[in-house]
């Protein structure tokens, strides 16, 4: 009997300290990756500006390629939704929706509303964001998502390392882009 309470103090002992650790841990972290691709900027904004072409080279839509999608509005634009169902659980149901339209001669940025429903329920601010460089014969872009996890789940996202997972997501997804887009005839 005394084992047996040793065990169960030891294990709530373990679960406070858990939850402690909680508190002091970030409940939203910044995830953001860039890269460099060989189009003016205008082009490549207006390429992704585009939610439906993130079918092409965003890795989360090549992971189920039966997944449903429907959409809402004019893609491109302010209020248009790109909604997504898929029976992979990794992948699950959501819906992305621009919120806001920046642009300039040199630089350019899509705000995005990023709503995941299914396997959890969370809004996740995210963007893509356009910049001109070598006198506009290359763009940087910057792709990034705000993720959010209440407490005490954000032990968990620190846990799973959240950051590294989005990132490598990110950052495939950006090496697609440049591929697709540095094709002569994309």
């Amino acid at each position: 009997m005394k084992l047996l309470k040793r065990i169960l103090l030891g294990l709530l002992f373990l679960i406070a300290l858990l939850l402690i650790i909680a508190l002091f841990v970030p409940k939203e972290i910044l995830v953001s990756r860039s890269i460099q691709i060989n189009r003016p900027q205008t082009e490549v904004f207006n390429y992704v500006k585009q939610l439906n072409n993130q079918t092409k080279y965003g890795v989360w839509w090549k992971a189920d390629p039966k997944m449903k999608i429907t959409t809402t509005g004019t893609d491109g634009q302010v209020g248009f939704v790109h909604a997504w169902d898929s029976k992979d659980e990794n992948v699950g149901a959501g819906q992305q929706k621009i919120i806001a339209l920046d642009s300039s001669a040199s630089k350019s940025k899509i705000s995005i509303e990023l709503k995941f429903i299914r396997p959890f329920e969370s809004v996740n601010p995210s963007y893509i964001a356009t910049n001109s460089i070598e006198g506009n014969k290359q763009t940087e872009v910057t792709w990034a998502i705000t993720s959010k996890m209440p407490y005490p789940l954000n032990l968990m996202g620190a846990l799973m390392n959240m950051e590294e997972m989005l990132g490598n997501d990110l950052e495939k997804g950006l090496k697609n882009l440049k591929v697709l887009l540095e094709k002569e005839d994309y």
